[in-house]
């Protein structure tokens, strides 16, 4: 039986797993009488792009995901980055790569927007583009040097909504007067893009910066990244929970 074409119709897949030094068990923190991992699925339900799937490190994960009806599967709870768990959960559920686009969407956005799931699907539409991303101009001057905040540095014209990145940091670069970019951790691949990179092996600047793209950069890939407005809440710590749960309308205090 000859393979399927790859799809059109992406497969968005979230990793989570249990295991966080600033907030433990992140993934199944309250919001609103739900867990964090199952506000996030909502949001890429919402989409309405493709298939979601939950790649869990854990069984409670897994368990939290099909008691609200969506799809989750186990994957190898030693994978070193959340790129591995969302390829083995991929390869488990669509061997014969009938989706020829996946959306790599962090467990830690429950009041992400569905439309920037969209946004960064659409910028593959050239053929010699391997990962989408997205980006937001910086306005708020301590983030130009906080470590926390990563910053894209982006070849582009002036006014343009997308560009190809030459480097990610999480210094202020590049220097001289100009925008400077927050990278928002949202990736869209090409089945074939995925499958490359998490069988490279970890490169010099990754492990400098910390900074797992920076592995596809040095391999030659290339990564497009899409301008947007806004920054996704991603719960990290307890103050970020605290925040979750207002704009979520959490009335329990918890």
């Amino acid at each position: 039986m000859a393979n399927p074409s790859p799809s059109s119709q992406p497969i968005i897949v979230i990793p989570a797993r249990l295991a966080a030094t600033r907030l433990p068990d992140k993934p199944l923190a309250d919001i609103a009488g739900e867990p964090m991992i199952v506000h996030v699925w909502r949001r890429a339900v919402a989409a309405n792009l493709g298939p979601v799937l939950v790649a869990a490190g854990d069984r409670a994960i897994k368990d939290a995901i099909e008691r609200v009806g969506g799809r989750a599967v186990l994957t190898d709870p030693a994978h070193p980055s959340g790129s591995d768990r969302v390829f083995e959960a991929v390869q488990a559920v669509d061997p014969l790569g009938a989706h020829g686009v996946v959306v790599n969407l962090q467990g830690d956005l429950p009041t992400l927007d569905p439309a920037l799931v969209r946004a960064v699907v659409a910028l593959l539409d050239d053929p010699g583009i391997d990962i989408a991303t997205l980006a937001v101009a910086i306005r708020e001057e301590s983030e130009r040097t906080a470590a926390h905040v990563v910053k894209a540095v982006v070849s582009a014209a002036p006014g343009a909504a997308r560009g190809r990145a030459l480097y990610f940091s999480r210094q202020m670069v590049p220097w001289g007067e100009g925008p400077h970019f927050h990278h928002i951790g949202i990736y869209a691949y090409r089945r074939a893009a995925l499958a490359r990179f998490v069988a490279l092996p970890p490169a010099p600047l990754e492990a400098r910066e910390k900074l797992e793209q920076l592995r596809a950069l040095e391999a030659g890939m290339r990564i497009e990244v899409g301008f947007v407005d806004t920054v996704p809440l991603g719960v990290d710590t307890p103050a970020d929970l605290a925040r979750a749960r207002a704009i979520l309308g959490d009335k329990s205090g918890t």
